[in-house]
């Protein structure tokens, strides 16, 4: 599945078409915070609680975040792909050779952006 096959996909299971106001996109963005604190949740449990990795479990739930980042995207008329292509761009300027420590704990104290 391609990225505009996906948001297709999501666009189908969003209520109400696109640009429905803000609360909508508070709805979005709360769903988004929501569904990332179930991945932190169950990371917390497997590190901390020593339970066993359901991967089924997580990918269900990265899923529901991948799910409110596209209707976020769509929402505001934006692509996965020019999402994705912006983030790109955006950390090969910060990590020109690729993450390093140092490069990013110059960025911690004051380094570039």
């Amino acid at each position: 599945m391609t990225l505009d096959e996906y948001q297709t996909e999501v666009r189908r299971t969003m209520e109400g078409g696109e640009g429905k106001g803000d609360m909508r996109l508070a709805i979005f963005g709360l769903g988004l915070a929501g569904e990332a604190g179930e991945v932190v949740d169950l990371l917390k449990k497997w590190i901390g609680h020593n339970k066993s990795r359901d991967l089924d479990v997580m990918k269900g739930e990265i899923g529901d975040v991948l799910w409110y980042v596209t209707a976020l995207c769509t929402d505001l008329g934006l692509t996965l792909d020019e999402v994705c292509r912006a983030n790109s761009a955006k950390l090969r300027a910060r990590y020109p050779e690729g993450f390093s420590y140092e490069r990013a704990n110059a960025r911690r104290d004051g380094g570039p952006r």
